[in-house]
């Protein structure tokens, strides 16, 4: 019997406060700023909140933080959209921070009439200087203690676009000296005259994250609002804002967001990769956004096994990429399809094949019969990987050399009999003779081989371009290195093969499709595919090559 598996921190919180009564159900939110693409890290927190109502019978709001209108565009609002259908949730409500505009408005006003919030005319400079040290109090604003009049006035001045952007900003009234930074009269509103992706140019006052942020949640009711730790100490404002303001009583928790190696998942870094040109743009397949990895050919289903097998903890740790690799290979091998396709291309010769026959073969599509199977055409003139022949070979060496025999792959056993070099001593061809007893699924030539190779028809084979991807950072750990994190690009993240030799059915291909080139890895189709021009992309290696050469490193 399988041992039930233990819940989570939060879904412990979640069952505890079913269990007392204390909600009837859930209502989680996923809340992005549409100032970017979402990263693999966001995806945590989408499966997270998402998984969450799913399982407790809830639901889960998506609501855009679109307070700062000099970063935010609609391109990543539908983006954001996008990417949350392909990981396979649906949300119930669809809500803006800029919904809220004129509701958060009114809560400003009744801080203002209970002397909890005033105007500041001191510049951004002067409040830093008065905010103190973390052992140090702050000291208080000159216009601290202006008439609830004045401030009023001066709010509703600055709502009607009399001052300028910094000229004057508005602050919660709390404790100068309070231990938490945050808590020292934190601005809850300013001023930017600034066309917005919604509002267009209605407002020209625009509430803070922290601001926004509970009430938001309060006006959604939502009942357990997730966030990052970093996000630790504003918990102390949200709760003081919301009782203050004495409204629907959402309560926030933290989880330790997903650091992984060999990435940056920092908005600002990934938007220097795109605008320094070390990336085509944000969904470049080296990218960790979720729609590079989903053009790099990542599935759904890998990601949320990921977050999955990852969990959510308190505490911020390191996670390796190799475990969500690891997710996507277990995926891959029960979905993609088998096939054959020659990188790097050497001719093969069958002396006693006749010349012009061609023979379809029966090849299996998958690892079991479930995936059924295809033909495959063959012929005297094959292709076969340069790296499958050695002219002396190694030690324990399986495949062609002078005098040795291989299988070819769903074909015949074959056995090399010489080659010949180019001009630059290359080995430009090889010729080989095949048993016709050894038919694979057929075979009583009585032969044993122990290599195995593929192979393409030169009559029948098609091109393609093919991208292989690599790793886009060398440090494990590029956020705790020195100096820039661009210095440890790694210069070999893309090789392009401008003409690679696929088998015929691979024209056929789909963006929806997913192969395993045979002992090559996996791979899909490119979305700068053309008619004419086929272009796949590596998704990843069929083994960890990295974690080895990291190793002999």
């Amino acid at each position: 019997m399988s041992e039930e598996k233990s819940l989570n921190f939060i879904e412990e919180i979640i069952e505890n406060d079913l269990a007392e009564g204390k909600y009837q159900s859930i209502i989680t939110r996923f809340p992005p700023e549409p100032n970017g693409y979402l990263h693999i890290g966001h995806s945590k927190s989408i499966c997270l909140n998402f998984g969450l109502s799913q399982k407790y019978g809830g639901s889960t709001n998506l609501r855009f933080d679109d307070t700062n209108p000099v970063t935010e565009d609609t391109e990543y609002v539908e983006s954001i959209k996008e990417d949350i259908k392909w990981l396979g949730f649906n949300w119930s409500n669809e809500y803006y921070a800029s919904d809220y505009f004129d509701q958060l408005f009114e809560y400003a006003v009744t801080l203002i009439n209970k002397e909890l919030a005033y105007v500041d005319d001191s510049s951004s400079e002067e409040i830093a200087l008065l905010k103190g040290t973390p052992t140090e109090a702050g000291k208080e604003s000159p216009y601290r203690n202006r008439t609830i009049e004045e401030n009023y006035k001066l709010f509703i001045e600055m709502k009607s676009g009399k001052y300028k952007d910094g000229e004057k900003v508005l602050r919660a009234k709390i404790d100068m000296a309070s231990s938490n930074m945050l808590m020292r009269d934190p601005i809850i509103y300013r001023i930017k005259h600034a066309h917005h992706h919604r509002t267009g140019n209605k407002w020209c006052l625009y509430p803070m994250y922290d601001f926004a942020h509970g009430q938001s949640d309060s006006i959604e009711n939502i009942t357990h609002s997730i966030c990052t730790l970093e996000f630790i100490p504003h918990r102390e404002l949200y709760d003081w804002l919301i009782s203050k303001l004495e409204i629907y009583p959402s309560h926030q928790y933290e989880f330790a967001r997903l650091n992984m190696t060999y990435t940056v998942m920092s908005k600002r870094k990934l938007l220097q990769l795109v605008n320094e040109g070390f990336v085509s743009g944000w969904d470049d397949p080296r990218m960790p956004t979720i729609c590079g990895l989903r053009r790099k050919g990542y599935t759904p289903l890998s990601i949320r096994n990921f977050c999955e097998k990852i969990g959510v903890a308190k505490r911020e740790n390191l996670i390796d990429l190799s475990l969500l690799e690891f997710c996507l290979r277990e995926d891959l091998n029960q979905i993609a399809k088998r096939v054959m396709a020659v990188l790097d291309p050497l001719k093969l010769v069958i002396t006693n094949y006749e010349d012009g026959k061609t023979e379809l073969l029966n090849s299996e599509n998958g690892p079991d019969e479930s995936m059924g199977s295809r033909e495959i055409p063959f012929s005297k003139e094959l292709w076969i990987e340069r790296e499958d022949f050695m002219e002396e070979p190694a030690k324990k060496w399986f495949r062609l050399a002078p005098g040795a025999m291989v299988r070819l792959k769903s074909a015949y056993i074959i056995q090399c009999d010489s080659f010949e070099k180019d001009h630059n001593g290359n080995v430009r061809v090889i010729h080989c003779t095949y048993f016709p007893d050894s038919k694979s699924g057929q075979d009583t030539s009585g032969i044993s081989v122990k290599g195995t190779i593929h192979w393409v028809s030169v009559m029948h084979a098609a091109t393609a371009e093919v991208r292989l991807y690599d790793r886009l950072l060398k440090s494990e750990n590029p956020a705790a290195e020195e100096g820039d994190f661009k210095d440890y690009i790694n210069p070999n993240s893309l090789e392009i093969i401008k003409e690679v030799y696929i088998e015929p059915s691979l024209s056929n291909a789909t963006f929806e499709d997913r192969f395993q080139f045979i002992r090559k890895g996996y791979f899909c189709l490119d979305k700068d595919t053309t008619n004419g021009h086929l272009v796949f992309n590596r998704t990843v290696t069929l083994k960890d090559a990295w974690s080895k050469e990291v190793k002999k490193g």
